[in-house]
This record gives C-alpha cells, structure tokens and sequence, in this order.
C-alpha cells in the first residue's frame, strides 16, 4: 500500500514538473486565485513619492451600526459581520476623514492587498491621461493603430472605446475555475504578447457587452505602445507619485523573460492607497489644484452611455460600474472594491480573502444612508 502511494505521489510530481511551462500546470500547482498572489509571479516595483497625502485621523471612530437587513440573533455588530465575512480591510473616508478603519486576520494598514480586477479602473484612468496629452488620440481609434502585432488580423473594427466598456466582440472564455479556459492561460501563461496574436472576433465589435478580462489587456498594452514604457512605470509618473501614495506597489507580470504586464488584474497596494484613486475621481480628477484626468473622461467614465450591464445587473462604463445614484465602484473577484457615493462625500474600500456571498454594493450602500 504504502509502495502504491510513493508510486502516485512520483507520477503526479512528475506531471506537474511536466506542466510547470505551461498554464495547465500552474493552474494545478497553485490553484484558485487567493491573496496571496502577489508573490506568486515576478512584479514590476511602482515607488512612492518623498511626501504622502495622508487622509484625516478622526477623533473617534464612528459608531457603524451594521444594516438591519443583516442583523440576526448572532450576528448583531459591524466588526463581527466583516471578520465573519473574510474581510482583510475596510476603510470609510469622508470628506477626507477617516471615520472608521479595521483590519482582520493579522493584516494592518502596510498589508500588502492584491487588487485583481479592481486594477482596470487604474487602466482606464491612464488610458483617460494618454487621450488627455494625446498619446492616444480618441477612443473611436482602432485598438491595432497602438497594437501593432494585431494588425491585418481582422481586428480593425476593434476600438478603444469598445474595450473600455467591454463591447469589443472578441471571442474569450472568462471561466475562472477551468484550467482550460482563456482566462487561466492569459492569468497563469508566461507569454501575454504571444496569445493574444489568435484573438477572433465572434460578432460585431460594439453589438453587445461580454465581460472578458482580455480587453482590459489590451487597453494596457495599447496605452504601453502610445507610452514606449511599462504600464507600471506610466503609473507612477502619471498617478502614484502626483496622488502622494503612502507605500509603494507593485504589478505583476506574466514572467522574468517577456515581462508583460498583466494589466487585467495584478496591481498590489494597500488599502489607503487604494482609497486615493476614489478621492481624484470624486474630485472630477482634480487633486490639489492640479487636474490629473480631464474632467471630460472623468465625467464620461461615470455617465451610463450605453446598454451595458453586468451580472448583478449594474451599468458597467470605462470599467467602473456606475449606479442611477451616482455612486460608483470598481469590483474585484474576492470582494475588492473601491466604493464612492459623491452625495456624501464618502469613499469605501473593502478588500477581503473571498466576496463570501455578501451583496456588498447594496451593503455599501446600506452604511452610506447611516452617515
């Protein structure tokens, strides 16, 4: 018995050292996506600048009572509702005050917390810079005018603005829990630029929304191209120095040799940092008398213009998801959110190890009408 053990334990490293090349074997080796990620795959360093923007310290925290529609026998308080629910972090700022700020599991306020898709809303505000000063010239721009490598491929139709509002017609498979699917091969590969050379169309760019991660990729590279530098490099020059960020970050690539930046997902920072991009957008783009993004973009990214709708039925434009209310949020996979509800002048980031079933736009929204 134990002979057969040692026999399956031998073929199954053997399978894995077979696929360790490849995205099938990664998959297997490291799994689902956890938040632990970050140090999984090589990363590009985004330094912060000599001075930070430090938000207000409140006097006192505020007395968060936790929405009454999910208050039960035991579960009656704010803190044991996030604990419970694999929160990492929760921040509420408003009017630059930092009313109320907990961290859970042993993380703290230097925790590292990747950002997953949380991270396109960075891409769209750098693409917004780059149509600002003219590296890219307009959203109506076909996307192969910045990506060389897809031209005469039948892509032509393809424009910026069909990528930022997830409208290109490309053909991608978005599952997250197959090895098999696009999104393991682009998340796991080691070779960005060389997978996307097979991208098809599978109907008319701009006919309808399709969520797939593979656009945002391209935003990014399209952005790189416009740029001649790394995505990561962009960031700081553009955002996180002139934001004052507190600690550095990082963006994660798709490996050592092609060093492709993974712009779909993969920004690691922490939480109040975080926070600072909801402050410039809640500012139109303006921060500390200098306007960062035009107001234009600002005001086209969080104006419903068109049919699309994610799956929990929100407006999705420029990859933020835009409610009737005015409130807007940017949304990662295991609950990562940076919330703004400009009525109130509040700003909510929530990081976790899992969304845990938990509706949190609408429990967002709950806290907002509190204050």
């Amino acid at each position: 018995m134990k002979y057969i053990t040692v026999k399956i334990l031998i073929f199954t490293l053997l399978i894995i050292t077979s696929f360790s090349s490849c995205h099938v074997g990664r998959f297997f080796y490291y799994n689902l996506a956890d938040v632990n990620d970050y140090r999984k795959f090589p990363q590009s360093k985004i330094e912060s600048p000599a001075t930070p923007f430090e938000f207000i310290a409140s006097d006192r925290e505020e007395d968060i009572q936790l929405p009454s529609y999910l208050k039960t026998i035991d579960m009656q308080y704010f803190d044991q509702f996030l604990e419970q629910h694999k929160t990492l972090s929760f921040i509420l700022i408003r009017n630059d005050s930092i009313l109320y700020e907990k961290y859970f599991d042993g993380y703290d306020e230097a925790s590292v917390l990747p950002s997953f898709s949380v991270s396109k809303v960075f891409v769209s505000a750098l693409m917004g810079i780059s149509t600002d000063i003219g590296k890219v010239r307009s959203v109506n721009d076909s996307m192969t005018t910045y990506i060389p490598s897809l031209q005469q491929k039948g892509l032509e139709a393809v424009t910026i603005g069909h990528l930022l509002d997830m409208r290109s017609g490309i053909g991608f498979e978005e599952r997250y829990k197959s090895p098999f699917s696009d999104m393991a091969k682009y998340y796991y590969g080691l070779n960005l630029n060389k997978y996307i050379k097979t991208l098809q169309l599978t109907e008319e760019p701009g006919e309808s929304y399709n969520y797939i991660s593979v656009n945002s990729l391209l935003l990014g590279m399209a952005i790189e191209n416009a740029w001649g530098k790394p995505l990561p490099a962009i960031l700081e020059e553009q955002l996180w120095q002139p934001l004052g960020m507190e600690f550095d970050a990082s963006w994660n690539l798709d490996s050592k040799k092609h060093r492709a930046t993974k712009t779909f997902c993969c920004l690691n920072a922490r939480a109040r940092d975080f926070a600072k991009l909801g402050k410039l957008y809640l500012q139109m783009g303006n921060w500390q008398g200098k306007q960062l993004i035009s107001r234009n973009w600002i005001e086209k990214s969080l104006t419903i213009h068109n049919n699309s709708v994610d799956s929990q039925g929100y407006n999705y434009s420029y990859q933020w998801r835009v409610l009737e209310s005015g409130a807007y949020f940017a949304k990662g996979i295991l609950g990562q959110f940076i919330y703004v509800y400009p009525a109130k002048n509040i700003i909510i980031v929530r990081m976790g190890k899992s969304a845990d079933n938990v509706h949190w736009p609408m429990f967002f929204e709950a806290v907002c009408s509190q204050l």
